[in-house]
């Protein structure tokens, strides 16, 4: 096995792979700054990625042997799911638990929508394949494992031409027995079909939730397993012989062996790397509270930083129109039960499509014209009008060349696109339909900002707001306005900021012990002894890829409930051994936060029940950020440029200028032209930058009223 322990070679590359573009940066032990942005390759997105990292190391004058490490983020995981081009999968269960993934759980994302329909299951029923075997919930055989029934399950599986195969027996997660025993059968009579195991990828109780994030496992990992073969071939060709490491949704690396197994934890990414690098900028200005938004070019993600610390969540959903963990909403798209940064997603992006329905109504969204053909305005085949063409109609982004050049952006073409398909359709004038497709798609990504703030009990106005990706610095001032927001703060090279967040996680694994305590069987004992066995099985997990114990931080928490409920909340543990203090404490903890969330911190009839214990090991390779200070972004044509600022204000010549022009402070409205983006100062707002040349915008009282 090849280690994921970083050389000890000057060099660090990461890669981001968006929908839209590809983002790679590149820097060495001065920490000196090398990035280059182009056009994703859909279907085939690493040929940008290997594109981009050869094009980097090129500006930087170095040997492909210099580099020490190369941390990737991409969406082809969650593409594939999206699309539904994921591999013919099949599902082998315990008879009478054939239809899990069709009755899901009864939840629809929109309580009152009586016409809601629940999305086609992963799996088509003629695919789940029945195993006469069953296991009670207290480890009892009642009935074993007949290998004629697996060698009959196997003929199918070759007839019907299935590329991976997932694995699901009923209490699997604590019995694992006869899961092993298919997985070991259909691993040697069947060796080049993926099997993945309930028991390996999520040892938990919940039936559906076992069920479909093993199933979403095996849909995409033939898909994710060649795409790592050939990012590894490229990077060989290129003379890289560096550890890829791939970023996991919990914003932690793994290595691309690990991935190639189990890349249903590495579904979010990128969006999770952009989390790392906000909160990491977030404590450099002394700012503990934050809201991250991250704009890209097909959707918009939000997440909340609270006291200095991300939140997680233990389940999420993938391609609903809100992607979120949130236990308020589901049912509309893939459920993943995946240790994950809490990201609130939706399909808001600059290459966000707008149209007018059959109602006569204007939408932005969810589908995007993505790398390709992209907005109108790139003059790569596009011809729907998109939210950064109607950015370009309104004056916010300059006409010219994008990033290195790759891109060009004709204000014409964005003209003509509004115009012909919205504006004259709706009897508009071109820049009120312009500021309309930008207002509904500031509409849109309000519902993910919500979602992490006012719908948890959180005041947005405590909170500042940290806005990056390319379409982020563009949109940020607008809704923190419409949330009270008084900061906003975009640091430097937004549009590359998800690719710098990859260069400083640390690589982690996750581990979870599902039990059930409560009353005289919920001690400190019992918690610490499960404790002790999440550690060991993390000390060997990283021992193997070549880390010693001494450089692993473990993390614990629990996941706590009154007992009867269906729900429970993840309340973090001390790293040390525990006593009854700790006990005390969990509970405490636990009352704080159910009040928080429910209005209510105890119930004298139920006693509190812990389900389950997690751990997260983490060994750091980010030991040079401190002396990592991006220069100056590169600007554009600084002359002054027309925008329109909405009926209120209407055309405004606004000044462009640098981010180093702001060092004493200037009022709005100003456009700040950059390599990868532009930032939007509305009129009546104050922007500064600081000494690390982050760009803060501030709310004043003029700009309130």
């Amino acid at each position: 096995m090849r280690s994921n322990r970083p050389d000890r070679k000057p060099v660090r590359v990461s890669a981001d792979v968006g929908g839209t573009f590809t983002d790679v940066v590149l820097t060495d032990d001065d920490g000196r700054i090398w990035t280059h942005k182009l056009p994703s390759t859909p279907p085939d997105f690493e040929r940008a990625a290997l594109a981009g990292i050869q094009r980097t190391i090129s500006l930087a004058g170095v040997a492909g042997s210099a580099v020490g490490l190369v941390s990737h983020g991409t969406t082809v995981a969650t593409n594939a799911v999206l699309e539904g081009r994921g591999a013919r999968t099949a599902l082998i269960t315990t008879a009478g638990f054939r239809d899990v993934l069709e009755l899901r759980r009864i939840r629809a994302p929109q309580l009152y929508d009586l016409f809601f329909e629940k999305p086609p299951a992963l799996i088509e029923r003629r695919l789940r394949f029945e195993l006469g075997e069953r296991v009670t919930a207290s480890g009892e055989v009642l009935s074993g494992v007949r290998e004629e029934e697996l060698e009959r399950i196997a003929a199918a599986l070759v007839r019907e031409r299935v590329e991976s195969v997932a694995v699901c027996l009923l209490h699997a997660y604590a019995y694992p027995h006869h899961e092993r025993l298919a997985g070991e059968f259909l691993r040697r009579e069947l060796p080049r079909l993926p099997v993945s195991l309930s028991c390996d990828i999520l040892p938990e109780r919940r039936e559906y939730e076992r069920t479909a994030t093993t199933a979403v496992n095996a849909y995409v990992r033939p898909t994710m397993a060649a795409y790592l073969l050939a990012m590894r071939r490229g990077l060989d060709e290129l003379g890289i012989d560096a550890p890829l490491l791939i970023m996991q949704s919990s914003g932690g690396l793994a290595s691309e062996a690990h991935t190639a197994r189990r890349p249903v934890f590495m579904l979010e990414s990128g969006p999770a790397a952009g989390v790392l690098a906000a909160n990491l900028t977030a404590k450099r200005l002394g700012a503990a509270n934050v809201i991250t938004l991250d704009m890209g070019g097909t959707t918009a993600k939000a997440s909340m930083v609270e006291g200095g610390r991300v939140s997680y969540s233990a389940q999420y959903e993938v391609g609903a129109s809100l992607s979120s963990g949130s236990r308020l909403v589901g049912g509309g798209g893939e459920l993943i039960r995946a240790p994950t940064i809490d990201i609130a997603e939706v399909g808001a992006g600059g290459g966000s499509v707008a149209y007018v329905d059959a109602a006569g109504g204007l939408r932005v969204g969810p589908r995007s014209a993505g790398a390709r053909p992209g907005p109108a305005c790139y003059r790569r085949g596009g011809t729907e009008p998109t939210l950064t063409d109607a950015n370009v109609v309104l004056g916010y982004i300059r006409p010219g060349p994008l990033a290195d050049g790759d891109v060009m952006v004709d204000a014409d073409r964005a003209r003509r696109s509004v115009a012909d398909q919205i504006a004259d359709p709706l009897g508009l004038d071109l820049l009120s339909a312009a500021f309309g497709i930008h207002q509904i798609a500031n509409a849109t990504t309000m519902r993910a900002l919500r979602q992490v703030s006012t719908e948890r009990g959180r005041d947005p106005r405590e909170f500042s707001l940290v806005a990056f990706g390319g379409a982020g610095p563009i949109h940020a001032a607008g809704l923190a306005s419409e949330l009270a927001i008084s900061r906003v703060v975009i640091p430097p090279l937004p549009g590359l900021f998800s690719a710098m967040g990859l260069l400083f996680s640390g690589i982690e694994h996750h581990s979870v012990r599902s039990c059930l305590l409560s009353r005289q069987e919920l001690s400190a004992d019992a918690l610490d002894a499960l404790r002790s066995d999440l550690r060991a099985g993390l000390l060997r997990t990283f021992s193997e890829e070549g880390h010693a114990a001494d450089q692993i931080a473990i993390r614990y928490s629990a996941d706590v409930r009154f007992r009867g409920q269906t729900s429970e909340i993840n309340v973090p543990l001390a790293s040390g051994s525990w006593g009854p203090a700790d006990l005390t404490a969990l509970q405490e903890a636990f009352a704080d936060e159910h009040e928080r969330l429910y209005g209510h911190r105890s119930d004298p009839d139920n006693p509190v029940e812990v389900v389950a214990l997690r751990a997260i090991g983490r060994a750091e390779v980010a030991d040079m950020l401190d002396r990592v200070r991006p220069g100056a972004a590169v600007s554009g044509d600084s002359r002054d440029r027309s925008a329109w600022f909405g009926p209120s204000w209407g055309s405004i010549d606004t000044p462009v200028c640098r981010r180093e022009d702001l060092r004493h402070g200037a009022r709005g409205p100003l456009l700040i032209d950059e390599y990868d983006t532009t930032i939007v100062v509305p009129p009546g707002l104050r922007a500064r930058v600081d000494d690390d040349l982050n760009v803060h915008v501030e709310l004043v009282e003029e700009a309130r009223e």
